[in-house]
């Protein structure tokens, strides 16, 4: 490694540190901050970095790695279960954007292949920002996060063919008989080699791998399997990025591919952030400066033009205005994959001189805007539903025909989200014979919902309509489960004002958000982070042997309090202060009884644990009865289990009779 280079990496890893904890600060994804730092330390900034073109070559180690990761992660089970979002919402957005686009493009007189590509690039968005930002906000499994994540899974694979596609589309007219059967026979080609590949050759190879119990050699191997395809891929004459995805996929079908996964990551965050300094260091900020209305017009148009397609297509899977609106704005941006799909197009002579730097310039600012649109997202969808607009267009979907009228509901239970937590409301509240209406939004626990039993309203909670639907004014309680705290706190105001009687419970993953709900209306917030806390608490005291009396009383406390407890570093004393937690030495534990146990056959006076040994028998189970404080003359039998309390080490001689010793104390 020349020390040019050296320099280059210790510059740019230093300087994306500094801005990296500086965009933390404000709340802005790191990716931006690999952006901002290709910009200052590149040629067109501060000129920090002069070996360019190595750098670049790091940012194509990490375009593979990248690939190679998303091939992995690719399951087909997950594609299945959303297979109506990914393969209609998916290929609806990628055409439709690149048919606006096309038509956009031919309008200002770009030629015919030129416009394709440019359709190429504006239809795919960045996975990486997308999905970090939705899961840093706790939305990934919200309709909105779901159904933007099935679009990016198509985007991703989409990529594939585009790659293929592209030089066919740099061919002159009288050359296209022969790409295209380069490229049927290609695809054919890749086909046969995924398909052995993944049936015979990985398998055995990872197999001969994993026996040698190295994980410096599994490691070797998985780095060695993506950077083979990509060398292999691109002496067909295909791009870099194809033959890692496919290597990826070839894993992904292996029992070995999470701990692949593992191994890799590390290596692909760190040189993916090359590849997005790299993109910045390519942005010419005098021509930005140059043509800023330009570039801020066409910025503009692309967000308004993805928002709108994208709205457009999760209105036409069913889904209510609201959810259209945030996915629209969550899918605005250029992504990582036009840049990877740009660089196919530079080489080739679809995309040179001015229109690159329109290009990067409206790929970076997308990006940068993007953390700020899905903040924006929840109250600009509140707006717009806001609007008088036609309810189904509000509501979104059908309402089942077998659906009772809300008049014909009373005194029932609301349960709005089928997640995990709602689904086992639902259930426990059919066990319990308890009316319930369960609504949600995604197509397949709906369907989930109506095969247990429960009645199922298909619809977005935060429309009154639905609410009132439900018979939210002639019900008892409501129980709001989703992973969308906006729509929750909509969901909870929205109830309040229709029925001030009802009693609402809300789950909510933040305890930030148990103040903001309590004021909106919700009766009781069970926030998931303190509660798992409130439960490992319970359990160590139960530990300790505090009284359980006190243990119940110390849980309410946490409780009733908002958790203030918990919440605060500086705590008020309790009554639970003042109890001794420690009895030294001491525990209770459970003692399995052999044939060739010391004690069977012999009865508990014989046995005299607590006259010679101070091991005290608290309760004997026995064929699935538990006997609580057995009598004297209780005779032990093999297979019996002991709960006994005492001292560490009388626990460790009761241990060692139950394995066989020939006295208690052996």
């Amino acid at each position: 490694m020349s020390q040019t280079l050296l320099t280059d990496i210790v510059i740019i890893l230093g300087l994306s540190l500094v801005v990296s904890l500086v965009f933390h600060r404000v709340r802005v994804p790191v990716i931006i901050g690999f952006l901002f730092t290709g910009v200052l330390a590149g040629p067109h900034g501060l000129g920090l970095v002069r070996g360019v073109h190595e750098v670049e070559l790091l940012a194509e180690v990490g375009v593979i790695l990248l690939l190679f990761t998303i091939g992995i992660e690719f399951s087909l089970r997950n594609l299945l279960r959303m297979a109506r979002s990914v393969f209609v919402g998916g290929s609806l957005q990628v055409l439709l954007t690149t048919a606006v686009v096309f038509v956009i493009a031919r309008a200002f007189g770009q030629e015919v292949r030129h416009a394709v590509f440019l359709g190429f690039l504006v239809s795919l968005s960045s996975t990486a920002i997308v999905l970090k930002l939705l899961q840093d906000r706790a939305e990934i499994s919200a309709p909105h996060g779901q159904t933007s994540m099935a679009v990016l899974v198509f985007q991703d694979m989409a990529v594939v063919p585009m790659m293929l596609l592209t030089p066919f589309l740099a061919a002159q007219q009288g050359e296209l008989a022969g790409p295209l059967m380069n490229l049927l026979l290609k695809g054919a080609g890749i086909v046969v080699v995924v398909v052995v590949a993944a049936r015979w050759v990985v398998p055995w190879v990872l197999d001969q791998v994993v026996r040698t119990g190295s994980r410096e050699v599994f490691l070797l191997s998985t780095v060695l399997f993506g950077l083979g395809a990509a060398w292999f891929s691109s002496l067909a004459g295909l791009s870099l990025a194809l033959g890692a995805f496919l290597a990826g996929l070839v894993i992904s079908e292996s029992e070995y591919s999470a701990q692949a996964l593992s191994e890799i990551l590390p290596f692909k965050n760190l040189f993916i952030s090359f590849f997005f300094v790299s993109i910045g260091m390519l942005l010419d900020l005098g021509f930005l400066f140059k043509e800023p209305l330009l570039v801020a017009s066409i910025t503009l148009a692309v967000i308004g033009i993805k928002t709108a397609v994208g709205a457009l297509v999760v209105l036409l899977l069913g889904f209510p205005l609201r959810i259209a609106v945030m996915v629209g704005l969550a899918l605005s941006q250029l992504g990582e994959f036009s840049f990877i799909l740009s660089e196919t197009g530079v080489a080739i002579g679809l995309l040179a001189g001015a229109n690159h730097q329109i290009f990067l310039a409206v790929c970076v600012l997308t990006m940068a805007l993007t953390p700020f649109l899905v903040s924006a997202g929840a109250g600009l969808a509140e707006r717009v539903t806001a609007l008088p607009l036609p309810e189904k267009l509000l509501r979104g979907g059908k309402l089942p025909a077998a659906f009772p009228d809300e008049e014909e509901l009373r005194d029932h239970l609301i349960v709005v989200g089928f997640g995990v937590n709602g689904r086992n409301v639902s259930k426990s509240a059919q066990l319990a014979g308890i009316p319930h209406v369960v609504v949600d939004l995604a197509p397949e626990l709906v369907r989930q919902a109506r095969e247990s039993g429960a009645t199922v309203l298909f619809g977005d909670a935060t429309q009154p309509a639905v609410l009132k639907h439900a018979g939210v004014e002639h019900a008892r309680i409501l129980v709001t489960a989703i992973s969308d705290p906006a729509g929750t706190r909509r969901i909870v105001a929205l109830a309040r004002g229709m029925n001030p009687a009802l009693q609402i419970i809300v789950r909510t993953r933040y305890v930030g958000e148990v103040e903001e709900l309590v004021r909106v209306g919700a009766d009781e917030v069970i926030p998931e982070e303190f509660e798992t806390s409130v439960e490992i608490l319970a359990r160590v005291l139960r530990r300790y042997l505090i009284p359980r009396y006190e243990i119940d009383q110390l849980v309410a406390e946490v409780r009733s309090g908002g958790y203030e407890i918990l919440r605060s570093f500086q705590t008020a004393r309790t009554q639970m202060s003042d109890v001794p937690v420690h009895l030294p030495d001491t525990e209770v534990a459970t003692v399995y009884l052999t044939e060739r146990s010391y004690l069977v056959g012999r009865t508990l006076r014989e046995a005299g644990l607590r006259e010679e040994y101070n091991v005290i028998l608290l309760a004997l189970c026995r064929g699935g009865e538990t006997i609580t404080n057995p009598a004297p003359d209780t005779m032990f039998q093999n297979g019996d289990m002991l709960i006994v309390f005492g001292r560490s080490e009388e626990i460790a001689d009761a241990v060692a009779v139950a394995r066989g010793a020939d006295t208690w104390n052996d």
